[in-house]
């Protein structure tokens, strides 16, 4: 499954804000992603793919950040 990120590096508290739940099925529904991590040398990502991975109960290796490496909007694919 695709989820479309919105990265807040070097926040206060590592924490996953979910989308509004919409009756419409077919527009991008967005998370609110907010780690402590500094976005330099790609550790923002890993933490971003960690809480990611603790918040859909999946191992780290299911969760890959598709697109907006350097981007604070992301795309991630989740395998379950």
């Amino acid at each position: 499954m695709k989820i479309f990120v919105k990265a807040k590096p070097n926040a206060k508290e590592d924490k996953i804000i979910p989308p509004p739940l919409t009756l419409i099925p077919e527009t991008e529904e967005w998370y609110t992603v907010s780690v402590k991590e500094h976005p330099v040398g790609g550790r923002a990502n890993e933490a971003i793919t960690k809480l990611l991975a603790e918040y859909f109960h999946v191992s780290r290796s299911q969760v890959k950040l598709i697109s907006g490496a350097t981007s604070k909007r992301k795309v991630f694919d989740i395998k379950k």
